[in-house]
């Protein structure tokens, strides 16, 4: 029998998409607002608080789908899947106080990082259960 597809991890990676687009969209908004053309990166400071959050999500995405996805394969995926929402409010909530002001980025921030430790913590904690019983015959 096949084993049952991931879907709560795909659940959770196209959200996770959507919400980056939608990131995305709001420096769009704020470019708008503040009349800057792209390629331009500089400009008033609420702008580029704007860009620069959104970049930070960027840098930080490929991090958390590889630890979300590797978490729920060799550990849990609901446990994933629950920490990959977490993961998207955190961002979200570093967002929107990055715009308002830098200090006000840190409490998303650390929120970002304890749901990056979590699924770190459990994908590195399946994996290795993974290679003590495949290959060493230990059964955890």
């Amino acid at each position: 029998m096949a084993p049952d597809p991931p879907v709560l991890l795909a659940a959770v990676t196209l959200l996770s998409a959507f919400h980056m687009a939608y990131l995305a969209r709001r420096v769009g908004w704020s470019r708008m607002a503040h009349k800057i053309l792209p390629p331009v990166v500089s400009g008033p400071p609420e702008f580029e608080r704007t860009f620069r959050a959104h970049q930070n999500c960027v840098e930080f995405y490929p991090l958390f789908l590889v630890t979300l996805w590797t978490c729920g394969t060799f550990s849990n995926e609901v446990v994933a899947a629950a920490t990959g929402l977490l993961y998207m409010l955190a961002r979200h909530i570093y967002f929107n106080g990055y715009i308002q002001s830098t200090k006000k980025r840190l409490p998303g921030f650390f929120l970002t990082l304890a749901a990056l430790l979590i699924l770190s913590v459990l994908a590195v904690a399946g994996i290795a259960r993974g290679i003590l019983d495949k290959y060493l015959y230990i059964h955890m």
